[in-house]
């Protein structure tokens, strides 16, 4: 399965390519799932171009991207759109329309409490286990484990002076010690690896090489394997399956 991540925390200064407002994730999502996506991973947006989990803008974007697309849709939880964990939580429990799932990130202070608000309200969890973090750690040991949707193995961490995700030598290496911290935390959950920035492609690579999902997008690359900026998702989507196909073949 390859996931497409539409724009990430990333705004308009980073690339005129990211799709911000409703109208262009919803666009942004219709072509890449007809490039062949299978899963959607948003981050709402308010007119500022600032990530956000208040629930009228969860809302547009959720109902905009689904008028045009069959597949899941998720949205981020990041601490970076509310960093206070009380107030983030609020802000889930106040969505009026549902993602079909939502990524946590299990090192962010609250998380636990979270990913439990959202499985009662329905929501399927993607752990985000970012690599040298304490997540990993914190995951194998909590009861909600077994219940997640999939486990997001990132490749990306926030480790002061590491490039563990953007590095394009070191980030396969940074991934397989990622993917051994997370063996048997939670059996029979699917797991998703993708990198970041320089570690994007190698790491997708990898991810194909071991038949795992991955993802791809602007969230996590603005170029293409060559070195090229992307148009867009679809672009990535497209080369996303091709690298794919040839780890496969390669494995």
């Amino acid at each position: 399965m390859i996931q497409v991540c539409l724009n990430g925390p990333r705004t308009a200064a980073d690339s005129g390519a990211l799709p911000m407002s409703p109208a262009a994730l919803a666009t942004a999502a219709r072509q890449a799932v007809a490039a062949g996506a299978e899963d959607v991973h948003v981050h709402p947006k308010t007119p500022c171009g600032q990530d956000s989990l208040a629930p009228q803008v969860v809302a547009a974007a959720l109902e905009a991207i689904r008028a045009v697309v069959d597949v899941p849709v998720g949205v981020t939880t990041g601490a970076w759109a509310e960093p206070d964990p009380e107030r983030r939580l609020a802000r889930i429990k106040s969505w009026t329309v549902l993602p079909d799932h939502a990524s946590v990130n299990w090192h962010e202070p609250g998380a636990e409490a979270l990913a439990a608000a959202l499985m009662e309200r329905g929501v399927g969890v993607e752990a985000g286990i970012w690599a040298r973090t304490d997540a990993a750690g914190l995951f194998a040991r909590s009861p909600l484990a077994p219940r997640v949707l999939r486990v997001l193995a990132e490749v990306i961490s926030t480790e002061a002076g590491t490039d563990a995700g953007t590095d394009a030598a070191s980030a396969p290496a940074t991934a397989r010690e990622l993917l051994t911290a997370l063996a048997g935390a939670a059996p029979g959950r699917p797991v998703l690896l993708h990198g970041m920035d320089g570690g994007a492609w190698p790491v997708l690579r990898l991810a194909g090489a071991l038949g795992l999902d991955t993802r791809i997008g602007l969230e996590d690359t603005l170029l293409l394997p060559d070195g090229r900026p992307a148009r867009d998702n679809a672009e990535l989507i497209r080369a996303a399956a091709a690298a794919m196909s040839e780890s496969a073949c390669g494995a």
